[in-house]
């Protein structure tokens, strides 16, 4: 989830301060896309016998020219570089982007590098069950929010019971749930711990000219040797390390031991102890009160109710809905024939694919690559259906897919959680970009205070215009990985067209994924914003660039060698839930009975709006769809959406207080709008 990165270099490579200081700035600014809300370093002297640490809650490009990081690095590497400037000993350091998953950035604690006792790390993952973890060792010590302190916690007891580094690695991913890729240094090891259960990490090394390089992603490293000529050093190839590896590396001559934490059965010798290193923290850590914490989260858990919101279900009950479907008479363009059939059953296509899967696999077999080589790229947003398809690409496909995931700033932490999940149990890597998410929620937030100014349901889509650049990216990552095959999980279950339908825009006919839209209706479109931003201008504000960018994303970007899951196989929800529950210990939201958009910070608000105002949300025209595809009865859909369009108190209190606009105001704007039906 996040970018980690580390650089050893020795006598031998003859290489001077500026150019080691220009490759951490280089690391830190390329691992800068996986994660810009802090950024640390931790730095092993052979000299001072110091492992050295500084971090802080800012993006990694704005630390590198921080006074304080700049004096840091200076005492960090004191000594080591002779009078001509060159390195005279061995220098090693491992560096973090961080994108905040356990514990506030804002508290330092939590950022990384993590200290922990004997041993210093850089973690990019997850951490799933790292609660029930501390519960398990009551022995142990928290000290910090941050799920990393739990792994070294665990790996530092290990190696003082006497066994070796393989022994202990092996213990922590026998026991953590999730996803994780670590760099480690000890306090008496003259050595570099790389280890992953997702295959993450990348390296590259020559052992003659005491260099060695490694990062979160191939493409950094690749940038890096490209960029900075050091190809000099003989460092061109870059190697993987996969899931359930791990090396060794001596950062005194770079020796290194490489093995599978997961199949290797070493010989369990104790680790020698090689020298004593004190572990020096430029920022000092306060220890916080977790029993406050696990309040303040309880707390949290239990204020479900509130008199904030609108209950209208008995005249929502009171609609005319279509005698086939859920869609009442407030859905756009809705009409009903004389036996109270919707036009929108009348021309439904049916989705169902059955009857294709063994089509799909037989196209896919052209894009497999040999020898564990990753062959397909795979948008993951942790959600109820990525989750699924990433489990069908492995198991039913047989594909090596690395997955990817466009963080805007509304993914939530519990669909973090679920990604970790399956890319830890799965051995799966996931490139994360991370966007400006402090510069994207207040995009967010300044459209959400225009709307609210003028509140109109056809200009609600510009809250979630921000993460429309995933197709963008999708594409980037495809160029930078050299992987031509790209597989989405969305299904046409999913299509809202109602959305566009309350900017005048009649459903389109002929719709073959949920973002097509033809051309004279993306002009009309268009119209639609522009005459509402002249009218409202508060929409004319920063966020309007990211909007026309995220319009051309999600309806102009190419699509090529591209595949949607659920275009060749049957969608089944009960399966679904069943593999995901059973086979990952998937997470749920505890403020709803659905497992679909919990993992989408904006669902909740805007279903809510919709609900109140027109009287159906999101749910209503998905299970409409699942009954039009004979998937289940009117009956059990009206079941269904009595209960998922209750509006999810604890999902929207963290919505406001992310993007910073007061719930109780925003309610009471959408609870004074004009109701679609009598009241």
């Amino acid at each position: 989830m996040c970018g980690i990165f580390g650089l050893i270099v020795n006598e031998n490579t003859r290489i001077e301060k500026k150019e080691v200081k220009n490759i951490i700035n280089k690391l830190f600014v390329l691992s800068e896309a996986r994660g810009k809300e802090s950024a640390g370093l931790a730095v092993k002297n052979n000299i001072t016998n110091n492992i050295s640490v500084f971090k802080k809650s800012i993006p990694a490009s704005q630390i590198i020219i921080d006074t304080k990081y700049q004096d840091f690095f200076d005492k960090a590497a004191t000594n080591v570089f002779s009078d001509n400037s060159k390195v005279n000993t061995s220098l090693a350091f491992i560096g973090h982007a961080r994108l905040v998953t356990n514990g506030s950035q804002e508290n330092n604690n939590n950022n990384q590098p993590v200290i922990s006792n004997n041993a210093v790390a850089v973690h990019n993952g997850i951490i799933t069950n790292v609660d029930a973890l501390w519960a398990k060792f009551l022995n142990l010590d928290r000290k910090f929010e941050v799920d990393t302190e739990i792994a070294l916690e665990i790996f530092n007891t290990e190696l003082s019971q006497g066994n070796s580094i393989n022994q202990a690695l092996k213990k922590v991913y026998e026991l953590i749930e999730g996803s994780a890729s670590l760099a480690i240094f000890h306090d008496q090891l003259n050595k570099l711990i790389l280890s992953t259960n997702t295959g993450s990490l990348y390296y590259a090394y020559h052992q003659k000219n005491g260099i060695f390089l490694f990062a979160s992603e191939e493409f950094i490293l690749n940038t890096l040797i490209a960029d900075l000529n050091l190809k000099r050093y003989e460092v061109s190839k870059t190697n993987w390390l996969k899931p359930g590896e791990s090396i060794v590396i001596s950062t005194d001559d770079l020796h290194m031991n490489h093995f599978n934490f997961k199949t290797d059965t070493h010989s369990n010798h104790a680790v020698k102890k090689e020298s004593k290193y004190d572990i020096v923290n430029f920022i000092e850590d306060v220890a916080i009160d977790i029993s406050k914490v696990n309040i303040i989260k309880k707390q949290k858990e239990s204020n479900h109710h509130t008199k904030l919101f609108e209950l209208n279900t008995k005249q929502i009950s009171y609609l005319k809905r279509c005698s086939k479907c859920l869609l009442p008479e407030t859905f756009p363009f809705i009409v009903y024939d004389a036996t109270g059939e919707c036009n929108y059953c009348k021309n439904y296509v049916i989705k169902s694919t059955g009857g294709r899967e063994q089509a799909f696999k037989d196209i896919v077999t052209k894009y497999k690559k040999s020898g564990g080589i990753a062959d397909c790229i795979v948008p993951f947003s942790g959600g109820r259906d990525s989750s699924f398809g990433l489990h069908y690409i492995v198991h039913e496909l047989n594909l090596k897919p690395i997955t990817y995931t466009f963080d805007w700033g509304m993914v939530t932490d519990l669909a973090r959680r679920n990604i970790a999940r399956l890319c830890g149990k799965l051995g799966v890597e996931n490139i994360i970009v991370s966007a400006d998410i402090a510069k994207k929620r207040n995009n967010i937030r300044l459209n959400v205070e225009a709307w609210l100014k003028n509140p109109k349901l056809g200009m609600i889509p510009l809250f979630m215009a921000g993460d429309k650049q995933f197709i963008y990216y999708a594409n980037q990552i495809r160029r930078q990985t050299n992987i031509e095959l790209n597989i989405y999980s969305s299904n046409m279950l999913e299509n809202t067209d109602f959305k566009v339908g309350f900017c005048g825009i009649p459903p389109s006919k002929d719709k073959s994924r949920p973002d097509h839209l033809p051309f004279s209706s993306k002009v009309n479109l268009a119209w639609y914003y522009g005459k509402n931003f002249l009218m409202n201008p508060a929409y004319i504000n920063s966020s309007v660039i990211d909007t026309l960018g995220s319009f051309y994303s999600y309806y102009a970007e190419p699509r090529t060698h591209f595949f949607q899951i659920f275009d060749w196989i049957k969608w089944d929800e009960k399966l679904i839930e069943k593999t995901l529950f059973e086979e990952y210990n998937w997470e749920m939201s505890p403020d709803t009975t659905s497992s679909w958009r919990i993992g989408d910070g904006t669902a909740a608000f805007y279903n809510y709006i919709y609900y109140t105002v027109a009287g159906f949300s999101e749910f209503d025209t998905f299970r409409s769809n699942q009954i039009r595809e004979g998937l289940i009865t009117r009956e059990e859909g009206l079941k269904f959406i009595a209960q998922e369009n209750n509006p999810r108190y604890d999902s929207m209190k963290w919505y406001f207080d992310t993007i910073g606009v007061d719930m109780e105001r925003a309610i009471k704007v959408v609870n004074a709008i004009p109701k679609l039906y009598t009241i």
